[in-house]
């Protein structure tokens, strides 16, 4: 009797399947979302501290912090004019469902300044989100749909906050901006002299000393 249920409930997964090929029901997931971060080229920053608000009203705090994603390329161009990528899947959110506040504080390294900010997440990227891990996508059905639903924050000197999520075939999709504030204790709360995580790099120096800080193109 128990393999007539497993084979009639392995007809019915089947005949899902079939009915929708994109259906990512049945691959593999994390149970958790992932909270990650991004610079732009030479714009180096230091995550003190991240927390998240998620749509029970749960607070979850130190959810992520340290180095962002970015890099130092010296090409001789631009590079950190805008936004390039948006960096990896980040640190998996422990408990928490999909997030409607998030919470950032960071040092900017090159400027040097320290910011705050909130940042509201709309309904819209929570409904991404949950498609990336639900549905496979149409560009290559026979791929398993993501494994975990990511956030990513973007961010810059000036305070420039921005948040991408990934949609179910890996694109990154702009869902928030925010402007932070300064944060009035300074670097560590305060707790550290006003000193900074670490120096400006010398590539740093020099891209700046060709090109400035492009603020405004965040």
């Amino acid at each position: 009797m128990r393999q007539l249920w497993w084979l009639i409930g392995y007809v019915l997964i089947s005949g899902c399947r079939a009915l929708d090929p994109l259906s990512g029901t049945q691959d593999p997931h994390s149970p958790w979302w992932g909270l990650g971060f991004t610079e732009p080229d030479y714009m180096k920053v230091w995550v003190e501290d991240s927390a998240v608000i998620d749509i029970h009203g749960n607070l979850f705090q130190r959810t992520g912090g340290g180095t962002a994603a970015g890099g130092e390329s010296e090409d001789g161009t631009e590079s950190a004019r805008g936004w390039d990528g948006t960096g990896g899947i980040g640190r998996a959110v422990v408990g928490a469902e999909l997030p409607v506040r998030v919470f950032v504080r960071w040092q900017s390294i090159v400027e040097p300044q320290t910011y705050r900010a909130w940042i509201e997440i709309p309904e819209r990227a929570r409904e991404i989100m949950h498609t990336a891990t639900a549905r496979r996508c149409p560009d290559s059905p026979e791929s398993p749909s993501a494994y975990r639903a990511t956030m990513t924050l973007g961010l810059a000197p000036g305070g420039i906050v921005q948040a991408w999520v990934r949609d179910e075939c890996h694109r990154p999709i702009k869902v928030a901006r925010a402007q932070a504030e300064i944060e009035p204790l300074g670097p560590s709360m305060g707790q550290n002299e006003g000193r900074y995580a670490y120096k400006i790099s010398d590539k740093a120096k020099r891209y700046i000393e060709r090109f400035g800080i492009p603020y405004g193109s965040w």
